[in-house]
Formats: C-alpha cells, sequence, structure tokens
C-alpha cells in the first residue's frame, strides 16, 4: 500500500471534549498523509482516545488493545497508539501491560502525534510522551469535523474546581481560555463552510473569563455569537451551578440563535453530600437557577448530571436528590452510578455505599426521570418545530422510512420522510403527534422543507467520500464503536 493510502481508525471514549480532541487527532493524521478507513475496512493505524472517568476504563482499553495484538503481528506496519485521560494517567503502565503499542501520548500534546508515530517507525520501538501542561491550545490544529452541518468549538482547556469525585483537573490541567476573537473567528470559519449549529464547549464553560478579567466573558461570547450571520443554532456545555450568573440567563433569552436549552449539572439534591463532593452550591441555588431560567424562558429543556451512591449518601440523602428532580423537572438526566475513579478523595473516602443499595436508588431514580420525561414531552405534542435533519440520530429510520433531527430545544424528533429530497444539515418543519420518554415523533407530512447551506456541505462531503480510493481488506478484528455524535447533544460523564 501506498504512503499517502495509509488508513487509520479513531476509537473515542469518554465525553465531548474527547469526541472534540477526536475530530483534531483525525485532522492531524489527515494532513500527514492518513486516509480515513472505512467503517468496515482494515486501518494501518488505530488510535485509541481514553477516558479515566470510569472504574473499568482500563478494563475496557486493555481489553481492546489485546484483541489487536493478534491483528498487528498479521498486518505488517501496523500501528496502535493510545492517548487521552488514561494515557496521561497510566503513562508508561500502558506499554508495561501491552508491549505492542507503538505510541502512548497525553491531553497536553495531542499535536504531536504523526511525529511519535514517525519515529515509532523509525526506531522499532514505543514511543511514550507525556507533558504536564498544555503546549499549544488544540483549537489551532487541523481539524477533520465528524459533521458537515453542526460543529463543536473548545472555548476553554482543563478545569479549576476540584470536585472530589473527579479526575478531569489532574489529567487536563488548570482552566485555560481563548480569546474571544479567535472562538469567532473559528465560528465564523465553520459557518463559511456550511456549519449551521456549533456548541461552545469547555469543562466550566460559564467560568469563561477568569483568564482575561472579565466575569461576564461568557454572556459577551455568547450575544457575539447572535451577530454572525448564517449561524442558526447555538448551544453550550458544560456550565456549573456555582458560576451560572443572570446575565447568561439574559444573554440566552435575548439572543435569538442561542437555543433555550440548558444542561446543568446536579449531581446531588443534599447539601451534605455536595459538601461532601466539594461542589460549591446547595439546593436551594440550584432550584433558584432553575426557577430564573424558567422565568426568562418558559420553554427551556433542561437536563442534568446526577450521581447515585456517593460514599456516605443515606437515604435522606437520595430523597433529597428526588425532591429536587421532582421540583426541576428536567426533561432528561444523565445518571450515574458511582464509581471509584482512582487518584480522586472520593476513592479513598469511608463509607463506601454496597452496590446492592446504589442499585436500588438507581433504578428508582430512573423511574421518576422516566415519568417526568415522558410527561414534559406530552407536552410538545400538537406543537410545529423546525427539525434540523441528522445523520445516525435515528437507529430505525431506515426500516421506518422516517428522518430524525433535532428540535431548537435538542429533543430529539423522528418524522415521517418528505417527498422532496432532504439531506442532513437541511430543516424541516413538522407537526408532534406522539411523546415517548426520550424522543418526539411526528406521524403526518411534513409542513416545510428549507434546503440550507449545510445540507449542500454534506451533499459536497459525500461526493467527495464516494471518490476516495478503497484500501485492500485484510479481515482484521473489529475494534469497539467509538463515542460520536452526528448532532452536538447536551450531556457527560458526570464531572461537569
Amino acid at each position: 500500500m501506498e504512503e499517502s493510502l495509509r488508513t487509520y481508525k479513531v476509537v473515542t471514549y469518554g465525553c465531548q471534549m474527547n469526541v472534540h480532541d477526536s475530530e483534531r487527532l483525525s485532522g492531524l493524521l489527515e494532513e500527514a498523509g492518513y486516509t480515513k478507513a472505512d467503517q468496515d475496512g482494515d486501518p494501518d493505524l488505530v488510535v485509541f482516545n481514553t477516558c479515566a472517568v470510569r472504574e473499568n476504563a482500563d478494563n475496557k482499553l486493555y481489553g481492546n488493545l489485546g484483541r489487536l495484538a493478534p491483528a498487528k503481528q498479521q498486518k505488517q506496519g501496523m500501528q496502535i497508539a493510545v492517548g487521552g485521560c488514561l494515557a496521561q494517567k497510566d503513562r508508561d503502565t500502558i506499554v508495561r501491560k501491552a508491549p505492542w503499542v507503538d505510541v502512548v501520548f497525553g491531553t497536553h500534546n495531542i499535536g504531536h502525534l504523526p511525529a511519535l508515530l514517525e519515529r515509532a517507525a523509525v526506531e522499532k520501538k514505543a514511543q511514550v510522551e507525556i507533558l504536564e501542561s498544555l503546549e499549544t491550545f488544540p483549537s489551532t490544529l487541523p481539524t477533520r469535523r465528524e459533521s458537515a452541518y453542526a460543529a463543536w468549538v473548545a472555548i476553554s482547556v482543563g478545569c479549576n474546581n476540584t470536585c472530589t469525585f473527579c479526575i478531569v483537573p489532574a489529567l487536563r490541567g488548570k482552566e485555560e481560555d481563548r480569546r474571544p476573537g479567535d472562538i469567532l473567528a473559528e465560528v465564523e470559519a465553520l459557518v463559511a463552510e456550511g456549519v449551521v449549529e456549533v456548541t461552545l464547549l469547555g469543562q466550566n464553560v460559564n467560568s469563561y473569563g477568569s483568564d482575561l478579567g472579565d466575569r461576564e466573558a461568557f454572556s459577551k461570547l455568547l450575544r457575539a455569537c447572535g451577530q454572525i450571520e448564517g449561524l442558526e443554532r447555538v448551544r453550550f456545555t458544560s456550565p456549573h451551578p456555582r458560576d451560572f450568573t443572570d446575565d447568561v440567563i439574559a444573554a440566552m433569552a435575548e439572543t435569538p440563535n442561542v437555543m433555550h436549552q440548558l444542561h446543568m449539572p446536579l449531581q446531588s439534591g443534599s447539601d451534605t453530600v455536595l459538601k461532601a463532593m466539594r461542589r460549591s452550591y446547595r439546593q436551594e441555588r440550584f432550584l433558584g437557577i432553575i426557577e430564573k431560567v424558567r422565568a426568562a424562558m418558559p420553554d427551556a429543556a433542561i437536563s442534568t448530571d446526577i450521581i447515585v451512591g456517593f460514599p456516605g449518601e443515606t437515604d435522606e440523602d437520595f430523597e433529597q436528590t428526588l425532591h429536587v428532580v421532582r421540583e426541576a423537572r428536567f426533561t432528561n438526566a444523565f445518571t450515574f452510578q458511582y464509581s471509584k475513579r482512582p487518584g480522586t478523595p472520593a476513592a479513598e473516602m469511608a463509607d463506601q455505599i454496597p452496590k446492592a443499595v446504589v442499585q436500588e436508588r438507581y433504578d428508582r431514580l430512573i423511574a421518576l426521570q422516566e415519568e417526568i420525561s415522558w410527561e414534559e414531552n406530552k407536552k410538545q405534542v400538537g406543537r410545529k418545530l423546525e427539525i434540523l435533519v441528522a445523520e445516525g440520530e435515528g437507529k430505525k429510520d431506515d426500516r421506518t422510512a422516517r428522518l430524525s433531527g433535532r428540535a431548537p430545544d435538542n429533543r430529539l424528533v423522528h418524522f415521517e420522510r418528505p417527498a422532496e429530497p432532504v439531506r442532513p444539515g437541511d430543516m424541516v418543519t413538522v407537526e408532534i403527534t406522539y411523546a415517548a420518554p426520550h424522543h418526539l415523533l411526528a406521524e403526518g407530512p411534513a409542513i416545510s422543507v428549507r434546503r440550507t447551506r449545510a445540507g449542500d456541505a454534506w451533499e459536497k462531503r459525500q461526493a467527495a467520500a464516494a471518490a476516495k480510493p478503497v484500501g485492500v481488506m485484510l479481515g482484521l478484528p473489529t475494534i469497539g464503536a467509538p463515542v460520536q455524535a452526528a448532532a452536538p447533544k447536551a450531556g457527560g460523564c458526570g464531572c461537569d
């Protein structure tokens, strides 16, 4: 195979920040002459972009590396690289446990991957490079966006919080903010390429400005996005209740292209548990934010993250979480059973909750949230919504002859395929006829179809992909599916 046709696959685990980093890794590799492998193709290079949040994260990685070992022996010149948070944490351990890995790199030096791969090939030994601080802001690196119509835009990296359950600050470092002009320039460039939806991304987006000495920098950034012609939808994830201020609520309510959708991590409704988590807000503060958001934007869809079974959590503590869920009426919740994160203070705390107790509480929380989600979604029946047509959102679309996409508030909508051609990135207005806990359905004909520049961009990308040369298939084993989204969604790993 010619060098220019070397193929790659990036396997992504974890949060939106990792998904966005993987887009950077793909861009770097394509600039270095690699081509993305077909879904069923046999890559010359596999890159694992790892997450260290879950207790069994290393088991998942080493299981995948073990399955690749015989494939690497079979395919001459094949390389394996491991990056991301687990690589930053485990470092030399990875090569010791899986000596067939060629490159290990951390969260601060993703731009070095092509050079490390070349060095590993020349020197015939593993290259391990972990930096302790950010060398180049990731936004300066080339990017291969997974979507032609929706894009992540990082406004900061790192985190200044010290939550006892979270290892992210130790692995990604202190918060560093990008200059507003650089962010807006990237957004404008994306819009010029056809993107119509942007999600501003950070570990804690509304502490943005701490580096710049401006406490209202984030709300100003939202308003500035409202001035970009052609940008139809702006979202952000994830904020922190401690830093969420009234000027942000006003900017959301008053800027037409900022969507009335908010992901606000709760983690626990108990003041005692929040204190043990080192979360610098309490139940009253959290519910006060929800009340203010709903007063300014009655149609706002609010989602959250909740951890069940944090060390020391009592039945009374858990009841407080259920109380907040009932009061806040979240559209949906990303719920997690507490698991030890090696290297975090919570992992060493006394009163770790037995698995059976955690499971029972978790099941009760899920049942309550499902009931609320369904009730809230039923309120959408009869509404006319403009849907941004998505790619890969509806797993049954081919079988049901439907299309899927996101409403302005980010609810997932399945709808009847219009008679006229519709592409991902186009807008379709439909009337909602049915609601389920996790999606809406529009069973009648579309009210209108609006072809967009984003649809044009998707069509152009498809044509380019169809013209790409196909490599030789060697029947290598399948690797775990990457966590990738056709359009940015709220939710995270419970670290926000």
